[in-house]
């Protein structure tokens, strides 16, 4: 009846495959071997990064149609207000749903979900299954469990079909076969029928599919479907497809079977409306699904049944740090900005869930294990919170997922040992002047480590110079605890009269010293008094993105200390993602220490990153700090400063607006250039290319100057310069404005 897997598909039940959870019969290849497969396929990562593109494009025009924030919160709250009373909208779900025809079973786990459906298949002799698509089938692993009890399951959506022919789950939880190109399809549907099927022909390969799996519709005994969203108030499943093939297999089969985790439920109608204008808005980057269904009982003659499935979502909302991940519609649109699920695809960044809120959810679906490699490729780029249509914190939940497995598997011993290492000021500070002189031999008194010659340096080396630790760092330049008098404003700005303490951080402080130099240079131009706390090392950063909360603890204690020490109006620090641990990460480290916490907020108030102290305190007028001649660059953000801190405006206005340079912007500007901290060191191939293609693009502007805001983009982007003799020079902002004030004398 159904089109059956074809030989090389049936194969592959007995291989290994590169998904990660095995199917029927199926061994998944470890996670390593995934991810260099991923690697080794130039397809993968063309077909990828065509889809983002293409995606981040006609998302931000439809997003711009509405007031995105407005919808957004709009939704939040609705989806608060359910996790807040999830077994009250559980209730008043179930009995109007019941009210209106339908029966509702509770499944505690994935074992009961599948027990409830297939004893609902035996009761009414069904033999063959239509599905349209549902994540929760695939995290219950439903099809195998129906292959077992010789019921044949036919996928009915056009992707999850493709893939189901390939043995493989969905890469992607909108878009399943969205890793694959037309020729891929091509050749699947070629096998699985029997015929030539064109490898180019899109509008072919459609209507094949399209005639193929007409005849499961009518054959099929039962229908199962996902739910977009539960409605409360009138026991109410909503869908939302482009295919129509919902509506047939809600519809056709005598018994239709709704399967939704208890996290789907919305209070009204209301609220689905607001869900409806940001889930297809969000997910596929169109105004509106295509076929959006409402259905309240069942059709008459028919049974309806609609399975809630729990799998670990009561364990999340027990946990303070992941409720928010329950508010998540499952649009992906944290998958689709994620720079390294670009270039490995969700066979590799996920497990079952895949994208951003996979490695969140995983976990408690799936177990620790299952997630415990995928969320390493994360590098914390922020990207994911802020296209997410209910803001969920997903960089911060990650972490926090990194927390749990540090906690259970420990750190590598590298490692450990160099975080335990760095959280105490005085070995840091012996390791750092031991290092000036044992870098002698590779970097032969350049400002970069070059070699290739040693072998744990190679590979880091090959495609990236590392940056020397400098002679003379900061603190031997700028005597820690005093304060560097005022000098007459250059233009008169808001500035001019403030007390500011300057917070370098620890790559600024040990490497790269002129920019902290410039940065004291800028404050004291405008008319600020530079105090220059004692006692400071690092915030802990390096610390918090590695899972490795107590050090991350022990290093934000020397901080906030060190800097309750000074008296000043504000703290500047030229490194944004100094700040955004300053201002954001902090408090989540001390959530649990009320004494600390109230610290960190009475510090947080008073912190300011470089472009925003000129930009907000400052108030420098248009035109102030512009000479003679218009220099000529392109403007990194860099991850931080852009997506955590919100920072886009206000850099250009600097360079654009106050300083008169020729700013011409890069393509991808959002996009990540691959740093990610010790990411770039754990996953040098993923950093490389996302390096290269930023590269790339900021040498297509013909500007001659890189200018950002973050020390470790500048470390990355310039080492690739110097590694591949690219003719860049790669600055930061406060060198770029310290120049321009120089110029004026």
């Amino acid at each position: 009846m159904a089109i059956a897997p074809p030989p090389a598909a049936a194969a592959a039940a007995d291989a290994l495959v590169d998904h990660p959870h095995a199917g029927h019969g199926q061994v998944p290849r470890p996670f390593g071997e995934r991810y260099d497969r991923a690697l080794a396929n130039p397809r993968l990562a063309r077909n990828l990064t065509t889809f983002q593109r293409a995606w981040r494009g006609a998302r931000d025009g439809v997003v711009a149609e509405v007031d995105f924030p407005a919808l957004r919160a709009a939704l939040k709250e609705a989806k608060t207000a359910v996790t807040d009373d999830l077994d009250g909208y559980l209730d008043r779900f179930q009995a109007e749903a019941e009210r209106a025809g339908a029966t509702v079973h509770h499944a505690a786990d994935a074992e009961a979900a599948n027990r409830i459906v297939r004893e609902l298949a035996e009761r009414h002799g069904v033999r063959v299954v239509a599905k349209s698509k549902s994540m929760v089938t695939e995290e219950i692993d439903l099809n195998h469990v129906f292959a077992d009890a010789g019921i044949e399951v036919v996928e009915t959506d056009l992707g999850e079909w493709i893939v189901q022919l390939r043995a493989e789950r969905p890469s992607h939880m909108v878009m399943p076969a969205v890793h694959l190109a037309r020729q891929d399809v091509g050749e699947i549907f070629s096998q699985a029928l029997g015929r030539e099927v064109s490898r180019d022909d899109i509008g072919e390969q459609v209507r094949v599919a399209r005639d193929e799996l007409r005849k499961v519709f009518f054959a099929a005994g039962m229908g199962i479907t996902g739910a977009n969203a539960l409605i409360a108030e009138g026991g109410t499943v909503m869908m939302c497809t482009n295919e129509g093939n919902g509506r047939l297999c809600s519809s056709l089969p005598r018994v239709h079977v709704v399967m939704a985790g208890i996290e789907k439920l919305v209070p009204t109608f209301a609220d689905a409306m607001v869900q409806l204008r940001l889930l297809a808005r969000s997910g596929t980057a169109q105004r509106i699904t295509s076929y959006t269904t409402f259905i309240t009982g069942p059709t008459p003659g028919h049974d309806l049944h609609v399975v809630l499935v729990d799998n670990g979502r009561r364990a999340m909302h027990a946990t303070p740090e992941f409720r928010e991940a329950l508010h998540c519609i499952r649009c992906a649109a944290c998958a689709n900005v994620c720079p390294p699920y670009r270039e490995v695809g969700g066979h590799v960044f996920g497990h079952i869930y895949t994208g951003a809120i996979g490695l969140v959810v995983t976990p408690f679906h799936h177990g620790l294990e299952a997630g415990a490699k995928p969320q390493s490729l994360c590098l914390s780029c922020n990207a994911c919170e802020t296209v997410c249509p209910v803001g969920i914190p997903l960089p911060r939940q990650i972490l926090d997922v990194r927390r749990m497995v540090v906690e259970a598997k420990g750190l590598p011993r590298v490692k450990r040992a160099v975080l335990g290492a760095y959280a105490r000021p005085r070995v840091a500070g012996g390791l750092f002047r031991i290092g000036r002189r044992a870098q002698l031999p590779l970097t032969r008194g350049t400002r970069f480590v070059r070699t290739r010659a040693v072998p744990p340096l190679r590979a880091q080396t090959r495609w990236r110079s590392l940056p020397a630790i400098a002679r003379r760092p900061l603190r031997d330049r700028l005597e820690a605890g005093t304060v560097l008098a005022a000098f007459p404003p250059v233009v008169p700005n808001g500035a001019a009269g403030t007390t500011v303490a300057l917070f370098p951080g620890c790559m600024t402080d040990r490497l790269y010293p002129e920019q902290g130099e410039a940065v004291v240079a800028v404050l004291r131009g405008l008319g600020a008094r530079v105090v220059l706390p004692a006692g400071l090392h690092c915030c802990g950063l390096p610390a918090n993105n590695s899972g490795d909360a107590p050090h991350a603890r022990r290093m934000a204690r020397q901080t906030i200390c060190a800097l309750e020490a000074v008296r000043s109006d504000y703290v500047v620090s030229g490194s944004a993602s100094c700040v955004a641990t300053l201002t954001q990460d902090y408090a989540h480290l001390f959530r649990d220490d009320p004494a600390w916490l109230a610290r960190a907020e009475r510090l947080a108030a008073r912190v300011l990153d470089f472009t925003s102290f000129l930009d907000r305190v400052a108030h420098l007028p248009a035109g102030s700090l512009a000479g003679p001649g218009s220099p000529v660059l392109t403007y990194h953000d860099s991850c931080q400063g852009l997506n955590a801190l919100g920072l886009k405006d206000e850099p250009r206005r600097l360079l654009r607006d106050v300083l008169g340079c020729d700013l011409r912007e890069l393509p991808e500007n959002t996009l990540c250039c691959g740093f990610g901290g010790s990411f770039s060191f754990e996953y040098p191939a993923v950093a490389e290319r996302l390096m290269n293609r930023k590269l790339d693009h900021a040498e297509s502007t013909g500007a001659p100057l890189l200018v950002s805001d973050n020390q470790g983009c500048l470390m990355h982007l310039r080492g690739g310069c110097d590694a591949a003799g690219r003719p860049l020079r790669v600055a930061h902002l406060a060198e770029v404005v310290a120049e321009r004030m120089r110029a004026l004398g």
